[in-house]
Formats: C-alpha cells, structure tokens, sequence
C-alpha cells in the first residue's frame, strides 16, 4: 500500500507543476475536440475561420513552415493562405492536414466527405471517427456501443452483461466513456455510462489503442461522443422512430433434453417475446448572438414496451420517461470560448406481473395480475469548459464536470416480509413462485438507509494545456475526480429463501421431498473512490517524423463506509512513446508504432462489497410439509449449514494487501495507413497487450493458518472469534506474495505480515491479446463509399478480467476468479471474447438525389465453449476451504462431471474430470446482413424517410450454450441440456424512420 505521505507529496508537486505551465507552458481538453496542421511558406500568415461559427483564428507559419491550430471544436473550417483556400473537415480526436504550395491556384477548395477518415500523421493512436450523417446513413441500431462495434479490433461482449464492446480482448467492464471531454463511466462496476439522446451525437469516436498519455483509467478503448452544438444558422426539425412488434420474427425456442420431462417443454423459451419501440425528438438550435453566443437544443420522448413469458409467469414493461441535452457556445472573442452542456436521463422502467391460472403454462399470453413495480436508472450530467488560445502557440483549456446516477432503484412493494419461495418439484425443474412475497422483488432494501435510491455522484476537474515550441508540441494536464456510490444494503424477501425440489432430481436417488434454505445479508453505506493523475507529453517533428514521448502519472485512493482509506496506491507510472512516419511527406503513406502502459482504478463496487460486511448461510433438509402460506415444513438436516462472511465489518487494514499493484497493461502496435488513389486507403496493424498485474478478491483462509502454523502462531483467522480475524475476501494481486495487516497472536493489534503466494495456492493473473487488423475504405466518390476491417486475434489466459461471462458476474475486481485456488484449475486457454476471425464492411450507396441504400456485414467466428461444473471436495488442496463453504459456490469451475472422472466427491460419489477453458470448441460462425433504403423527395425538402432491416437473412445462429455440467452439486449424472443452446442472434426486425429537416 502507498505512503499517504509520498500519495499527497506527488499530488502537491503536480499541481505546482500544472500552475507553473497554466503561465508558462500548454494543454488540450481531452475527447472533445480535434486540431488542423499542415505545411506553408515560413513566415506567411495562415488563418481559419468555423464556417458555421463564424470564429477566427489566424498565426504567423515558423521558420520550418509547419503550423498547427490546436483544440478546434470538431466542424467545417475554411482555411487560407497566401491568396490559396482550403476547406477542411475537423473531426474529434484527430489532426487534419492541409498543404499550401507555391503554385497559383488562386482560390482552391477541397472539401471532404462526410463518411472519409483522413490518414491522420500527427497521431501515434489507432481510432476510427463515425459522424452522425455516416451514423444515421448505416443500418446500425440507435446506441453507442453498436457504433463502436464497426470498428476493427471491437467484438461484442456476451448478452448477459448488457449490450457493451470488448476492445482487444479486454473485458467488457474495462473501457471510458467521455462525452464532451468529461468522463462519464460508471465505476461503480464499470459496465454502463451516462448516456444521452442518440440524435444528439454530432460525432463518435472509437480509440481501439496507443491513445496518449491524457487518457487513462480504461484497459480495453475509449468512446468519446462530441454533441451537436448551434451554429450562425438556425436549423430545427422532428424526428420519429419506429420498430414496431409486426416488423420482427419471432425468437427461437429451445426444447430440454432432459427425458423425464414432458415432450416439447422448453429449456428456453421466447417465441412469444415481443417490443414495440417508439421513439421521438425535436431539435433546434442556432445564433443568440451572431458569431457569439449559440443553442442548440433536444428533447426526445419514448413509448417503449416490452413483454416477456416464461412458464407460469409473465411480465409487461413500459419506458416512456423524457430525455435531453441542452448545449451553449459562448465566443466571448475569438480566442476566449465558453461551453455548458446540459443532459438528463432519468428512467424508469414500470412493469407489471402476472401469474398464469393453475395448471396452465407457456401460454404465451398474460395471465391473472400479480403486482406492479418501478425500477429507477440514470440522471443527469453537467458540463462547464473554457478554451483559451492566450497566444499563436500556447491553449489552454479548463473543464468541471458532475454527474449523478441513479443505480437500479426499486421502491418497497407489498410482501416485503414474506420469504422468498420457489417450488421446483415438478418433473422440469420450473420456478414456479408461491406464498404471499412479491417475485418483483425477490431481495429487499435496507430501509434504515434510506428511502432515496442507491447513487453515483461524479464531481471532476481538468486543466490541459498544449504549447507548439518550434518543432515541439508540448502537452500537460492534470485531474481529479471523487466518485461516491451510495448503497442501502440487502437481503432476501422476509429474510429467507427457500426452495423445494425431488431428491431425486437433486441427488439422484428418491428420499422424497427437500427444501434448500438461504439468507444473506449485506451492509449499508457511502463509497468514495478518489482518482488523480497529471501527464506530460511531447510530439516531436523532424522532418516527416513525429517521434512521441508522453508519462502519466496517477493515484486511486477508496475508502470504506466510514471513510477511512483501505486502498491507496503509490504514484503510477505510465510511460507512452511512438511514432508516426509521413513516408511521402505529403500524408498519404503513414508508418507508426507505439508502447504504453495502462491502469484500471479500482471500482467502488470493491468498496461496497470488500469493505463492507457480507454475510450469507446455505442449509439442506427434508421437507416434511408445506404451510397453507407456502412456508416449509422443515424435516431433518441433509447437508449441514455453510456459512460465507460475518456480519461484523472488517477492520479496514485488513480489507487489502499493503503491497496491491492496482490492474495495469502493457500495449505493443506497430503499422502502416496508405492511400491508395484519390478515393481509397488500406492499413494494417499488429498488437499485442499483456496484463501485467491483475487485481481480484481471494477468500482462502486455510492457507493463511497454514502459514500461521508453520511460524509458531496459533490462529484460525476467520472462524475463532479471537483477537482481529479475517474478513471473509480481501483483495490481492493473485499468484504474488501478500503484504497484510494480521493479528495471528490474537493480542487484538495488527501488524503487517508478508505471506508467501504458494500458501494460497494461487496462479498469476494472466491475460495477453494477439491481433493483426486490416482496415480499408473508400471515401465517397462516384455517389458510392465503402469501409470495412479484418481482424485475425487470439485472446487467451486464465481470467477474463473485470468481469466473469460465464456466471455473468459484474463484480469488478471481486469475481469469483481466485476466491479458491481450485477455481483456477483448467481455467488457462482462450477467453470469452476470443474470436478467433471477425470480418466487417459496411458502406451507402446515392442510387439518385432522392434514393439511397445502405448496407453493413459482419461476418465472424464463434466463442470458446467448455465444461463447468462443481469442485469436488476430494479435489481441494491448500488454501482451499472446507466442504460447507465451497458448497455455497455454482457450478462454475472447470471439473467437469464425469462418470469416469478422476476426483470424486466423498458426501456425493459424484466424479469429475478437470477441463481446460475452451476444451469444447466454439460456437458456430455468426454470419449478419443488415440493410438501409432512404427516401428523400425532392417535393418537400427536409423529409427523409427510412427502413432498415436489421438480419435481412433472419439468421439463427447459436451464439451460447449451456457450460454448466450439473443442475446442483448432488445430481450425480451429467445435466441432459449440458451444451444445450441457450442464446441466438437476434432474430430479424424493422425500423421505420421519419425525419424533417427546416
């Protein structure tokens, strides 16, 4: 753990330097905006002007005739020089290259298509810019992640977490999101961010690798969203959008296996899901001020609805909560700019239960009414940032932001006291709900805590600068934010949950009827995580070469309920060098390469959960009866109580190991971009990431006793009650010796102890991502442009990362992984987002002025499939746990059940064989067409009307099956829906569009 003294030290003398540069030295806001560099006549004057703005800048070119107008809102620019004219096309994130030669061509324009990505040589990145005339052209579902997947090197990540991107073999879990330059991840676990009305993205941009020294905290790429903003025009006009519940084919049915069930019963079951998505906005926006003060405004209303079936259930959702975005430019001159941008996105989901009449199931209809619910997500952003281009050379740029989101608020319903209960004694093991608890609510809150919802506050600053001294471009900035998460703690309705079942569906042998009985209970509290971190780069040109040099330097500090600190990192470095060669001198042929170092704060969900006190329990017996309530009868004891946690807090020193190495990653790129012709470009590049310090929870307490044996102590760390014990998980790097604060004399004083990693038994993490991308494009020309990728990439290693797609567990960096050395067993091969092969195209088409097609393919390998099961205790080893507690875990290690396996459970018989990850093969080829047709009448301008077909070919392919060996730990034969299906793609839909434009 970091000296809070050396912490604070580094923080006070970056700030030092940061003030030093804010008069003497440079900085450029991040995400939010892009830059125009080129070549003319040493000693001429260059000026630029925003066409739409109508803001102008102008400086004198140096001796080594290179100019660079740095920290430009993305948007049309006419640049001049020397009597010559150039219209450019700045778009975020990148540098775009303008030459004036010493020919005449008197008053020459170059304008840009939309849809082109220039060769940009003054950056060292790999990213991929898609502007909202390209975005609303393709056939590509309205949200942010499907955009981001038509980039190369991005693959989408299992549906269980949600519809998130895994960028080069990352998790899904480990990417920033920024809009307008502000951060707006959601690090409570890191798989959402605030989002914001679709129509009012002006442009996205895609980081896939080597990103800057600026950027940090985010392991896989970044997504930076630039809003649409006002300009001298006024322009406003209404949209609709429309996926109606006639325009999709139904989903796939998947029929069980299993012979005792009755024939034709489904194992998952959605034919009869359906939607109807509504969607609607009006916009507008224009000059307050001429050249001065700009609106622009969005308002977007919805009427969506969702129904779902299951067997004897089924469910009715409805959103249709307003969204928006307000955004305000302010020139106060040409070289002092405003901006504020406004969003809120409050949600709630309203959904309404129902319980089919008994005796009927999978009747595809809604039954008798049950109960309604509401469930509360989002919030709103703000954002505040100043520009100021104080001389030709020096910017700089100062940004606050703040943001607060609402995380999956439920309001108490009725039956809130009553346990939970679930009666799966029928022949196909159905969920079937009975007593008086409300399955709308199968936990409940702590209302203690609280009747407000659970929150996430953001609260950040910046200041960048960027100072072009000669041939160097120097960069500098630093930034702080504090992230609070709140949360009420849970527990299960009325404080159990009992389920009942067949002994012999369980234990393979019939003794009658059993109930398995749980609680579980968690705390309350309020989170902070603290990140800073400052940064210093350096773009060097000598003559066609930009050699890039940049160090980041960042802390992460959280903190527990009562906000003392359990984690605090020493100053991390983060090294970036690269290059990038104009070969030609002219930006048509680009050489680069780049190294850098990449760190992952840790997320404030390891708060609540580490620091925090979690305590569940797991008993078996026979079932003797059912109440007339629905309430056990509770018979002899089958498999005694196992208990996981305490409901006493841990002592926050013993929460973390001293020495933790937050999660970092080393990233290795070398390629080439050319332009072909006029009209076409191809690149390449190879890239290779290496996690070099993984960061999880590990609940071994064995081997911690092992360790205290062998030292002449007398302990028992986490079940005696004596002196300070263990709290039930902590948090370590796995497979590396751990520095923590202990009490093994049971005197009631910790003291630091370093305990060899071999007493835990654990591996290191390891995860490494090999690719070769191959991207091409064609700017529009000939009314017709053309872009797509290659990629050819291996993702393997013994962990996924921030998040587990097997059990589709969101705990960032407190996944089950390394909670027990026997989780590891068989976990080294090729990793959930490994797709082996991924080929993308998409492109649009001007058949006349009035009509135009559009199109997007993806055609793409499948994922590794293996075999899950539960750890037999005949396997465990040192630093396992005993029979009870690994009892509470699923089947969701690498043994395998087996009637000839190796290991055999001593209580069960049953035998297991270990696997390896991915032993199974891969999920077939998933092959995608999707289509686009617009309509825009020439006898009423503005109007465009759309249809878009998404999977024209209504492809059904498997994209997952059932891993899981075992239904439960007792059943002693393999699970006859063992690598079963359990998901498709999406089946076929439409999506009408009506726009008008004035």
């Amino acid at each position: 753990m970091a000296s809070r003294q050396f912490a604070k030290g580094f923080k006070r003398s970056a700030l030092t330097v940061a003030l030093g540069l804010c008069f003497a030295g440079a900085v450029q806001a991040q995400s939010s905006v892009g830059s125009i560099n080129g070549e003319a006549a040493s000693g001429s004057t260059v000026t630029i002007q925003n066409i739409d703005t109508g803001i102008t800048r102008e400086l004198t070119v140096g001796g080594d005739g290179r100019f660079t107008f740095a920290q430009l809102s993305p948007g049309r620019y006419k640049v001049t020089s020397g009597g010559q004219t150039r219209d450019v096309q700045v778009k975020v994130g990148t540098g775009s290259s303008v030459t004036f030669g010493t020919q005449e061509f008197g008053a020459v324009e170059v304008v840009g298509a939309a849809s082109f990505n220039p060769i940009d040589v003054s950056s060292v990145e790999s990213t991929t810019v898609f502007t909202a005339e390209q975005i609303d052209q393709l056939p590509v579902a309205r949200d942010v992640t499907n955009v981001a997947l038509l980039a190369p090197g991005t693959v989408k990540g299992d549906t269980g977490l949600g519809n998130l991107a895994s960028f080069g073999g990352a998790s899904v879990a480990e990417n920033g999101y920024y809009i307008n330059g502000f951060d707006v991840t959601n690090i409570r676990n890191f798989v959402s961010f605030a989002d914001l009305p679709f129509d009012a993205i002006g442009e996205q941009q895609v980081k896939t690798g080597g990103y800057g020294a600026e950027y940090g905290r985010s392991l896989g790429g970044v997504i930076s969203i630039v809003t649409k903003r006002g300009t001298n025009e006024w322009k406003a006009g209404a949209a609709v959008y429309w996926a109606p519940e006639w325009g999709q084919e139904s989903g796939k049915d998947v029929i069980t296996r299993d012979p005792a069930s009755t024939p034709g019963t489904p194992f998952q079951y959605r034919s009869d899901d359906s939607s109807d998505i509504l969607q609607y906005n009006v916009y507008g926006g224009g000059p307050l001020i001429k050249d001065k003060l700009f609106f622009f405004g969005l308002v977007q209303g919805q009427d969506r609805t969702y129904d779902f079936y299951n067997a004897t259930t089924s469910e009715h959702r409805e959103y249709d909560d307003p969204s928006g975005l307000i955004k305000i430019d302010w020139n106060l001159t040409d070289n002092h700019v405003f901006e504020l941008t406004g969003i809120w996105n409050e949600e709630t989901r309203n959904t309404t239960f129902y319980q089919n009449p008994d005796g009927q199931r999978y009747t595809g209809e809604h039954g008798l009414f049950s109960t309604n619910s509401t469930l509360e997500n989002g919030g709103e952003v703000w954002i505040g940032k100043y520009t100021g281009y104080l001389t030709d050379t020096f910017t700089v740029a100062a940004q606050y932001g703040y943001l607060r989101n609402i995380n999956n608020f439920q309001s108490e319903l009725p039956g809130a006291d009553c346990p939970a209960i679930y009666d799966s004694r029928d022949a196909d093991l159905t969920l079937n709900p009975i007593g008086c608890w409300n399955e709308a609510q199968f936990t409940v809150r702590d209302l203690a805590f609280g009747g407000e919802p659970n929150e996430d506050f953001r609260r950040a600053w910046r200041v960048d600068a960027e100072w072009q001294l000669g041939n160097h471009k120097l960069r500098f900035g630093i930034d702080s934010e504090k992230y609070t998460s709140t949360a009420a703690g849970t527990s299960y309705s009325g404080g159990e949950y009992f389920r009942y079942f067949r002994s012999i569906d369980i234990f393979g042998e019939d003794f009658g009827d059993v109930v398995r009985r749980r609680t579980s209970f968690t705390q309350s509290g309020s989170y902070e995580v603290i990140n800073q971190a400052a940064y210093l780069e350096d773009s060097w040109q000598i003559g066609n070469v930009l050699l890039y040099g940049g160090i980041r330097g960042e802390t992460f500090e959280n903190k527990n309920a009562e906000g003392t600190t359990f984690i605090e990192s020493d100053t991390l470095w983060a090294p970036r060098v690269g290059f990038s060669w104009d070969v030609n001198g002219d930006s048509t042929f680009k050489v680069f390469g780049n190294a850098g170092r990449y760190f992952i704060p840790v997320a404030s969900n390891t708060n609540i959960r580490g620091s925090g006190y979690e305590y569940s329990d797991e008993t078996w017996y026979l079932l003797d009866g059912v109440n007339a309530d629905g309430t056990p009868q509770i018979g002899e004891v089958i498999i005694p109580t196992g208990v996981n946690g305490s409901f006493t807090p841990p002592d926050p020193r013993t929460v973390a190991a001293t020495n933790l190495d937050p999660m970092y990653q080393d990233e290795y790129i070398l390629g080439m971009q050319m332009q072909l012709n006029t009209n076409w470009s191809i690149g390449m590049r190879g890239i290779h990431r290496d996690v070099k310090a993984g960061m999880d929870d590990s609940c071994s307490h064995n081997g911690f006793n092992q360790w205290a044996a062998d030292n002449g102590f007398v302990a028992d760390f986490a079940t005696d009650g004596i002196g300070i014990d263990m709290p039930g998980c902590y948090i370590i790097n796995p497979g590396k010796d751990v520095t923590i604060a202990l009490d093994p004399t049971n005197s009631g004083t910790l003291q630091e102890y370093t305990v060899a990693a071999s007493y835990l038994g654990l591996p290191e993490y390891q995860r490494t991502y090999q690719a070769v991308e191959f991207f091409w494009e064609r700017a529009k020309s000939d009314n017709w442009y053309l872009q797509g990728s290659y990629t050819y990439a291996k993702s393997k290693g013994n962990v996924e990362g921030y998040v587990n797609s097997t059990l589709e567990q969101d705990d960032a960096g407190a996944t089950q992984d390394f909670d027990f050395a026997a989780f590891q067993e068989g976990s080294y091969g090729y990793l959930p987002n490994d797709r082996r092969h991924t080929v993308k195209l998409f492109g649009a088409y001007d058949i006349n002025d009035e009509w135009q097609v559009s199109a997007n393919m993806l055609i793409q390998s499948g994922r590794p499939v293996s075999c899950n099961g539960f750890i037999p205790v005949g396997a465990l080893g040192i630093g396992e746990p005993d029979a009870g507690t690994i009892a509470l875990y699923s089947g969701s290690s690498f043994y395998c059940i087996d009637p000839n396996g190796f290991y055999q459970d001593p209580d069960t018989g049953v035998r297991y064989t270990l696997t390896n990850r991915g032993d199974l093969g891969r999920t077939p080829w998933v092959k995608t067409f999707d289509l686009g047709v617009s309509y825009n009448p020439s006898w009423l301008e503005g109007l465009t009307l759309q249809m878009k077909v998404f999977n024209v070919l209504n492809s059904s392919t498997a994209t997952e099956f059932n891993e899981s060996s075992q239904a439960s730990r007792a059943q002693s034969f393999r699970d006859p829906d063992f690598l079963n299906d359990v998901n498709y793609q999406d089946p076929r839909y439409l999506r009408f569009t009506a726009r008008y434009d004035f």
